[in-house]
């Protein structure tokens, strides 16, 4: 059974270190693949989705993303969670704001995640999937061999019931078929009891894991991580040829 969720919170407070010297004067949030910023990637795709709430965690270059997010058009809601002082990690920046993000699930998005899609819409597909009776949080996920600008060793196995087991979970495990692509639907309650400030979703996921209580979901369509300028020029040249066709 599937539930209504019409808000979002868009992790955008990284360093980009990886990304320079394309953010040596910007946030990474704020480089453009295909003449478009990869912060307004994903929010126009979560706003295609019926989100009508995105909160924005900043640090780098704070005010400059948050100019950039006030020019935005359209019936969406950004609201800014500021880690000016310190950044908090991915499940730290949920944590710190919590008060942002109402009661229900939300959706979770990292910023440097662009796709093109062959089916239904990802996140709208996402969301329809996610049943808050089975799961704790449910996975956006791409296969390994199709993943671009990834050279990782892939995060997770996927059961008959669509149950995870990461490959950390697994001893002698060197890869996994799985990759997850920076998109996930999350309850709130445990994130808001961790008791750092500062912390990674991973160990929280790890241990739901054990429950049977996260789930994946497959991406039907070509995933691209821009995680470097390398990985950048490839995703522009991928959307560059898909336009022209």
């Amino acid at each position: 059974m599937s539930v209504k969720i019409d808000t979002a919170m868009v992790l955008a407070a990284g360093l980009g270190m990886r990304m320079r010297p394309l953010t040596l004067d910007r946030p990474k949030a704020l480089v453009e693949v295909g003449g478009k910023t990869l912060i307004d990637h994903m929010l126009d795709r979560l706003e295609a989705a019926g989100i009508r709430r995105a909160v924005v965690n900043v640090h780098a270059f704070a005010d400059k993303l948050e100019a950039h997010l006030a020019k935005r058009s359209g019936a969406m809601q950004i609201v800014i969670s500021d880690e000016r002082d310190m950044l908090r990690e991915t499940g730290g920046g949920i944590k710190h704001a919590r008060s942002l993000l109402g009661d229900g699930p939300i959706v979770v998005t990292n910023i440097d995640s662009v796709w093109i899609e062959h089916g239904a819409p990802a996140i709208s597909s996402l969301i329809n999937a996610f049943d808050p009776a089975r799961m704790d949080a449910l996975l956006m996920l791409t296969r390994t061999e199709t993943a671009m600008g990834f050279d990782g060793p892939g995060d997770a196995f996927m059961g008959a019931d669509k149950a995870l087991t990461f490959r950390l979970q697994a001893p002698g495990a060197a890869t996994a078929p799985y990759a997850y692509i920076g998109v996930h639907v999350t309850k709130l309650d445990a994130i808001s009891a961790w008791p750092q400030a500062a912390f990674s979703l991973v160990p929280l996921w790890l241990e739901k894991a054990k429950a049977g209580r996260i789930r994946g979901h497959v991406l039907d369509g070509q995933w691209m991580h821009v995680g470097d300028p390398a990985a950048r020029d490839e995703a522009e040249a991928l959307l560059a040829e898909q336009a022209t066709t």
